[in-house]
């Protein structure tokens, strides 16, 4: 197994929700130099000009068409040899409706070349990365992903509803970095339990307890495309290292002893 990279960069290709906008693609989280990538949305296109491996694993939270469209637009690249090898990990659900649905023969009649799996309970990721998950509440089911380092860590929490279902917190306890969701602004919070979804409260007070190093927000409602949908200053307020990810940000997740010589 390779030596855990000197520095980890997690790659925004889309941070939006339910539909693309001007703005924002829907969601495909990279970390380039692990070869990983959480979900493939429409942002997938991004893949092969942010790789920096041939080797892809997609691993997905659940099967709704925000979230695996993007699967789609690896056929060309995976023909062209941009990836020599592209894996699928999902919940044994959700392989299926991809395998079944997505890439039915009326629909898409080509299958690609992926290498489908069913997640196992642990995975060793390249750079001596372990990923696991826990199930989250949401229509049809979700899944969310941790990934620890030996010195360093992320959890990418999305399509659940923070503070209402199963209680994650202990999951995502710690970690460096915290991907969430928050699809709604708290003025909109009605619309979270309803659809399966967060809003800005409950999100930054769960990174709050879980005692999180930052938090960044993802999964934006397409219908919010200003500068300030989720109502970021309100967000600090509770938890001062939250930030708003946007298309194309990238975020460096250096190694703790770094981070801590640096200050």
């Amino acid at each position: 197994m390779s030596a855990t990279p000197r520095q980890i960069t997690v790659q925004f290709l889309g941070t939006g929700g339910y539909h693309p906008n001007d703005r924002r693609h829907t969601q495909c989280v990279l970390l380039p130099e692990v070869g990983l990538a959480f979900d493939c949305g429409t942002s997938a296109y991004r893949l092969p000009q942010y790789r920096q491996r041939d080797e892809l694993t997609v691993v997905l939270s659940h099967a709704h068409l925000d979230h695996v469209v993007g699967l789609t637009f690896l056929l060309v690249p995976l023909i062209k040899q941009q990836f020599s090898r592209i894996r699928v990990l999902a919940a044994e659900e959700h392989l299926e409706a991809v395998e079944r649905h997505l890439f039915a023969e009326p629909l898409f009649p080509v299958m690609p070349a992926f290498e489908f799996s069913r997640l196992p309970k642990f995975l060793n990721l390249d750079g001596g990365g372990i990923l696991t998950h826990t199930r989250l509440s949401h229509p049809g089911g979700s899944v969310g992903y941790r990934i620890d380092w030996p010195d360093r860590s992320l959890a990418y929490i999305t399509d659940t509803t923070a503070g209402v279902g199963l209680d994650y917190c202990d999951f995502i306890r710690g970690v460096d970095l915290l991907i969430h969701e928050c699809n709604f602004p708290d003025r909109m919070g009605q619309y979270a339990k309803p659809t399966g979804h967060s809003h800005t409260t409950p999100v930054v007070e769960l990174a709050k307890r879980a005692g999180v190093g930052r938090l960044c927000l993802t999964h934006i409602d397409p219908q919010e495309p200003g500068d300030d949908p989720i109502g970021l200053a309100g967000a600090r307020a509770i938890f001062p290292r939250t930030d708003l990810a946007e298309d194309l940000m990238a975020v460096a997740l250096p190694a703790r002893n770094l981070r801590e010589s640096a200050t």
